[in-house]
């Protein structure tokens, strides 16, 4: 496929001076001072969180000549910065931030450095799976095609390598993409040349004031797209909304058939049963044809014929795990791969760590790992996804959201054990009732804890768990406090099920 033009000449950080706020832990931070310092600039790294803390990130980038000011900031690194780089968690309001004559973030570089066609997708809940088949599928397809942002892999990981030829698939939080207003080229820097939105819940109201600034910045995804580009959103009131907004020709993903004339959008996917089908313009009942190879607009949707992008037989669990895959082979789908080929790619798709991820089978007891359930509906859907009784591990950190749907998920498991934190009691408001005298019972089940560390929730749920039961780690809460953040809560959990004798 043809590569769009460049956004920006390419430019030469040499000698620059640049703070680094925020190394971070999940790459972002140390791949863009990697990357800065290869470049030739001057780069300082300053955070609040110590050595110990950092450890991971610092043993990366130690060989660098990088100057570290860890456990504290200094107001002189920030204003007399030529560029201060942004990590995607430090919050906007930073009186830090408001000394700097210029603000950047690793995903902004990124963008100023490349030219390759570009997917990029967010969301609330199914953006990591569905970025990941989509990059399974395309690498399998296509070829030449690279994943990264915020599944943990900073794209200027890979930005050398890059080609005309090559496909990036940009995983882009809420976060990420707000920061691109403080930038120095913007949201415009960002032209995805397939955006889409999975779906949207409540989440990081912690962090936001309100439910509508945390849409904002996921509507960002695509201001800067035009109309030969593709949206892609879910068929309910938000993704209505989005494809209506957007510069972009629609395409809409659903839980049943639909005609996609009827969400907005010209091209749609949807689930006919096990089976995801796909109608794209032009696809192979001799429609529209295609440019570049991706589809033009011309014609109706109605008119192709629908065709099979995902099969009934899947490697990866759960109902939500098939939706993600039905988004992910639309997408391919508009990006020119045959429907056959997609079909293919997605029955090999492996899944993707902390999502749902098998991690061994013990004395005929099933482990799963689902710590990138950081809200209850994620949670929810990781319960429905198993016919087998469920031990649920669940609990963390409270972000602000809704945990009404504890309701549902106790009704749903064998046995719920909560981790401590401070979500743990608006969790047992949810599940119990008041009797009267006494403590508290459960609607359906009695749950255990709280456990002051994952080692007891997982020995507590191994020695109820039966054969032929599933044990599952879907906290359906943040990580913070007893972690670092939920990756390392799921390769804790990891260690913890191997180690079982």
């Amino acid at each position: 496929m043809k590569a769009p033009e460049p956004y920006t000449t390419p430019e030469s950080y040499a000698g620059a001076r640049v703070t680094v706020m925020g190394l971070g832990v999940h790459g972002g931070g140390a791949s863009a001072a990697r990357f800065l310092a290869r470049e030739g600039a001057e780069v300082t790294v300053t955070d609040l969180r110590d050595e110990t803390e950092l450890a991971a990130s610092l043993d990366s980038i130690a060989s660098l000549p990088i100057r570290f000011v860890l456990g504290r900031h200094e107001e002189a690194d920030f204003a007399e910065a030529d560029i201060v780089i942004k990590n995607p968690a430090v919050p906007r309001s930073s009186r830090y931030l408001a000394l700097a004559r210029r603000i950047e973030t690793d995903i902004s570089i990124f963008l100023s450095r490349t030219s390759s066609p570009i997917v990029a997708i967010t969301g609330t809940k199914g953006k990591s799976s569905t970025s990941s088949a989509a990059h399974h599928i395309l690498s399998q397809t296509i070829g030449n095609t690279f994943l990264g942002g915020n599944i943990t892999r900073s794209p200027l990981e890979f930005v050398d390598e890059l080609t005309e030829e090559s496909t990036v698939v940009l995983e882009l939080s809420s976060f990420q993409l707000g920061d691109l207003r403080l930038t120095g080229a913007g949201i415009g820097a960002l032209r995805p040349r397939v955006a889409v939105i999975t779906s949207i819940f409540r989440d990081h109201l912690d962090y936001y004031d309100s439910m509508d600034d945390y849409v904002a910045d996921k509507r960002l995804i695509y201001a800067a797209q035009q109309n030969t580009d593709w949206t892609v959103a879910r068929d309910d009131s938000w993704g209505r909304l989005f494809l209506r907004e957007t510069p972009a020709r629609g395409a809409v993903a659903s839980d049943a058939r639909l005609d996609p004339a009827e969400a907005g959008a010209v091209a749609g996917a949807w689930l006919d049963g096990a089976v995801g089908l796909a109608r794209v313009p032009g696809s192979r009942d001799g429609g529209s044809g295609s440019a570049g190879g991706v589809p033009n607009a011309g014609g109706a949707a109605a008119g192709a014929a629908p065709e099979v992008v995902v099969p009934e037989r899947l490697l990866v669990p759960g109902i939500h795990m098939r939706r993600n895959l039905v988004a992910a082979g639309l997408v391919c789908r508009l990006l020119g791969v045959e429907a056959d080929a997609i079909r293919d790619a997605a029955a090999a798709y492996p899944g993707i760590e902390h999502r749902l991820e098998l991690v061994r089978e013990h004395g005929g007891v099933w482990y799963y790992n689902d710590s990138a359930a950081t809200i209850p509906e994620a949670t929810l859907e990781a319960v429905s996804s198993f016919e087998a009784p469920v031990h649920l591990i669940a609990g963390g950190t409270d972000k602000n959201i809704d945990f009404s749907l504890f309701s549902q998920i106790a009704a749903r498991v064998a046995g719920l054990y909560l981790l401590d934190g401070n979500a743990t009691g608006p969790i047992l408001e949810t599940i119990t009732t008041d009797d009267g005298p006494g403590a508290p019972r459960s609607r359906g089940l009695r749950p255990h804890g709280p456990f002051a560390s994952l080692d007891d929730a997982v020995s507590a749920a191994a020695g109820a768990a039966r054969e032929g039961e599933v044990v599952i780690l879907s906290p359906g809460c943040a990580s913070f406090g007893m972690f670092q953040n939920e990756f390392d809560r799921g390769r804790r959990f990891r260690d913890i099920v191997q180690a079982l004798g």
